[in-house]
């Protein structure tokens, strides 16, 4: 059993940056790991993942260029730069431990997910 616990939320201004950490104790067998976000009233959507296959990193439209996902044995990491008001949400980490068919920014197929943490950016 994974357990995922996010951390390095908090309250930021515009253009400020964050780090969000997500440990994963034993992190080894593995085909995606994800970072996705909720905002109130809308759809927990894909900010980056990594596939293990290929070893591809992807980015949603909104966070290319602004964050960088990242790993290593037992923690995830989202650096989060430039950040903007409609980054405002929930972060959640989530790993995959199946062979998936879709895309991993798709949140389907997620086995293990984090509590979540909560990124405010206002002025």
């Amino acid at each position: 059993q994974l357990q995922l616990v996010e951390s390095g939320g908090g309250l930021v201004q515009p253009g400020g940056s964050l780090r969000l950490s997500c440990a994963a104790a034993g992190l080894t067998q593995w085909t995606a790991i994800g970072w996705f976000r909720q905002a109130p009233g809308k759809d927990r959507e894909g900010v980056s993942c990594i596939a293990r296959r290929g070893m591809s990193t992807n980015y949603a439209d909104s966070a290319r260029g602004r964050f960088t996902i990242s790993r290593d044995s037992n923690s995830i990491y989202l650096q989060m730069n430039d950040l903007k008001s409609e980054d405002t949400a929930v972060y959640y980490c989530a790993v995959d431990t199946v062979t998936r068919n879709n895309p991993c920014l798709n949140r389907s197929g997620y086995r293990y997910w984090g509590q979540g943490t909560q990124v405010t950016v206002s002025s």
